[in-house]
């Protein structure tokens, strides 16, 4: 069955050629041109995920983003101005899963969408349903994820990253392997994705009460401590 998405973009032209490419590309594609439309529209409808341009009239792009994150998980990939980096960290500090820089080209926007829609599939291949190390536990079959019995609220993105952690726990994990494995792409330059998601888990594990489980290693990467992840 075609992947369903909903472009929220105020520039009519825009998305009438991202629509006819991405529909050439198996997806059904609606769109849609200001944030309150928008947001009446994601509370009617389903949509496997959402492309969202940051400068909306109504209702701005972030704010419509902290709205949609208050009732839905659903993927979101952000439409930013090139070179606006604040944006993007608010971005995924609200909930993001990727974003791409405006004017951004077609075939690279489909392929993020591919990643994003893959890794929010249940099980990741070739890893177990489900991971405990210490009090944490994730299932990737309902791709949940807890701390000591209380659930951490992760994204799609956040999840992935954990898992991948937690994969290699007592091991250190470089951001290029993060970005790879968990994100579905390459780490680019002055990409901080990783960061600003390493940095919520560990604000909702701090939140459930948890000593923060992830260390930076200087120069290599995260580290998921067992000896942490067993705190209670």
């Amino acid at each position: 069955m075609a992947e369903s998405l909903l472009i929220i973009d105020d520039d009519r032209e825009l998305c009438a050629l991202l629509r006819e490419f991405l529909q050439l590309e198996g997806f059904v594609v609606a769109s849609c041109h200001d944030g309150r439309e928008a947001l009446q529209r994601c509370r009617q409808e389903a949509f496997d995920a959402i492309i969202l341009d940051i400068m909306l009239p109504g209702v701005q792009g972030l704010e419509v983003l902290r709205k949609l994150r208050e009732q839905l998980d659903t993927p979101v990939l952000m439409l930013t101005a090139r070179g606006e980096d604040t944006d993007r960290i608010i971005g995924l500090e609200l909930g993001a899963d990727d974003y791409l820089p405006k004017p951004c080209n077609p075939r690279e926007l489909a392929a993020r969408l591919r990643a994003i829609l893959r890794r929010g599939r249940g099980t990741v291949p070739g890893r177990d349903a489900e991971l405990r190390v210490g009090l944490t536990h994730l299932n990737s079959a309902d791709r949940s994820a807890s701390w000591n019995q209380r659930d951490l609220e992760l994204t799609s993105a956040e999840f992935n990253i954990l898992l991948t952690l937690l994969t290699h726990a007592g091991s250190v994990v470089d951001k290029e392997s993060l970005s790879r494995q968990a994100l579905g792409r390459p780490l680019s330059a002055y990409d901080r994705s990783v960061d600003v998601h390493v940095s919520k888990i560990r604000k909702k594990f701090a939140a459930c009460g948890a000593d923060n489980p992830i260390v930076s290693i200087r120069g290599a990467g995260y580290q998921f401590t067992v000896s942490a992840a067993e705190d209670s």
